[in-house]
C-alpha cells in the first residue's frame, strides 16, 4: 500500500483528433482537412487548429492517415550539404512553411549534385512514401538529374536552370545584379568591377549576366570578372588584386562573405570605403548591417522562395502538370559602403 503523500499523477492519455477539434472550436473534419490538405483551409482557421495541435502535443497517426487519404503528410527535400547562407536559408524557410501547414519534412543532403546523386536521393525519399519533393539545385551539374526524374512524382526545383521540365522557384539574380550595378553607375562611377562566385553555380553566372548587361547597355567598359568561391578568404585574396589598381572605384561582389574579405584587403591597401572605393554585396546576411562600414547589398527574400516552392509543390500534388517558373524579386538595400565616385 502506497504511503500517504506518495501519490503520483496518472499519465495523461495522448490527445486525439477530437481533443484538437474541441480546443480549436472546429469540427473534426476541419482538423483533418488542416492536417491533410492545409491549402484548402482559411489561414485564420488553419492557425487556430495548428495552435491547438501544438498545445495538446497532438501527433496524428501517419499510417492511418495514409490508408485514408493515400498521402503520408511527409515532403522530401534534396539539398546540397552546405552552410552557405543562401542554400541554408532557403532550406530552413521551406521546412518552416511546410511545418506550419501540417507537413513533416525529410531531408536528403548531398555533397555533389549530379544525375546519379539526385536519382539516389529521390529513390531514398520515395522509400519513405513522401508526397512530393523539393530539389535545391543551384549547380549547373544538377540540370541533367532534373531532366530524368520519375514522371509520377510531384517535384519542384529551387534555383534551377531555365531549361528544366519541372516548376522552378528562384530569385531573379539578373535583376538583383542589375540594380547593384545601376546604383554604382548612378553614383558617378565610370564602370563597375565584379568579384563573382564559382563557375559551376547558376546564381553566380546569372549575376554576371545582369552586371554585364547593364554595363554594355550603358556603353561602359566591361572589366574581366574575377571568380571566388563564396568565402571571405577568396574575397580577400582577389581583393588584393583590385585594391592595387587605382582605377578601380566601384566593385559589385557576388555575396556578402566575399565582400567582407574584399573590404579588409582594401583597408590593408589604404583604400577607404566608400571614399575611394564603393562596394556592393549580395544576400544581405544578418551581419551585413554591422560590417564597417555597413554594407550596401542585395537582399534575397528566402522566406518568399520557401512559400512559393511549397505552394507550387501542392499544386503539383493536386495534379497540375504545367511547368512554371516563379521569379522572386530581390531588393537593393543601400547602406554606407557606397558613395559618389572620387574625383
Amino acid at each position: 500500500m502506497a504511503a500517504k503523500g506518495d501519490e503520483s499523477e496518472a499519465p495523461r492519455r495522448p490527445a486525439v483528433l477530437g481533443d484538437v477539434a474541441a480546443l480549436a472550436g472546429v469540427s473534426a473534419m476541419t482538423v483533418s482537412r488542416v492536417l491533410n490538405a492545409p491549402h484548402r483551409v482559411r489561414a485564420e482557421t488553419r492557425e487556430r487548429v495548428l495552435a491547438a495541435v501544438r498545445e495538446l502535443d497532438y501527433w496524428p497517426n501517419l499510417a492511418a492517415r495514409q490508408l485514408v487519404t493515400g498521402r503520408s503528410g511527409v515532403l522530401g527535400v534534396v539539398s546540397i550539404d552546405t552552410t552557405l547562407y543562401g542554400p541554408a536559408s532557403t532550406l530552413y524557410c521551406i521546412e518552416q512553411t511546410a511545418r506550419l501547414s501540417g507537413y513533416s519534412v525529410s531531408i536528403a543532403s548531398l555533397s555533389l549534385l549530379s544525375r546519379r546523386s539526385i536519382e539516389e536521393a529521390v529513390r531514398r525519399l520515395r522509400a519513405q512514401a513522401v508526397d512530393g519533393v523539393v530539389i535545391l539545385a543551384p549547380h549547373e551539374s544538377a540540370a541533367d538529374g532534373l531532366r530524368h526524374l520519375p514522371r509520377d512524382l510531384p517535384v519542384v526545383a529551387v534555383d534551377a536552370g531555365e531549361d528544366i521540365p519541372v516548376p522552378v522557384v528562384t530569385v531573379d539574380q539578373r535583376a538583383g545584379a542589375a540594380r547593384a550595378t545601376r546604383h554604382l553607375l548612378d553614383l558617378g562611377h565610370r564602370t563597375v568591377h565584379h568579384l563573382g562566385g564559382p563557375v559551376d553555380w547558376l546564381d553566380a553566372n546569372y549575376r554576371i549576366d545582369g552586371w554585364r548587361q547593364v554595363l554594355e547597355s550603358s556603353g561602359r567598359p566591361v572589366p574581366e570578372p574575377l571568380r571566388g568561391d563564396w568565402s571571405p578568404r577568396s574575397g580577400h585574396e582577389l581583393g588584393r588584386r583590385l585594391a592595387d589598381d587605382p582605377s578601380v572605384t566601384a566593385i559589385f561582389v557576388g555575396n556578402d562573405q566575399m565582400a567582407l574579405g574584399l573590404m579588409r584587403a582594401l583597408r590593408e591597401a589604404g583604400r577607404r570605403v566608400p571614399d575611394d572605393v564603393s562596394v556592393v554585396g549580395f544576400d544581405d546576411i544578418p551581419e551585413a548591417a554591422y560590417f564597417w562600414p555597413p554594407l550596401t547589398t542585395v537582399r534575397q527574400e528566402f522566406g518568399e522562395v520557401g512559400r512559393h516552392a511549397f505552394h507550387l509543390l501542392l499544386d503539383r500534388m493536386a495534379g497540375h502538370t504545367e511547368p512554371a517558373r516563379r521569379l522572386v524579386e530581390p531588393q537593393l538595400v543601400v547602406r554606407e559602403s557606397t558613395g559618389p565616385a572620387p574625383r
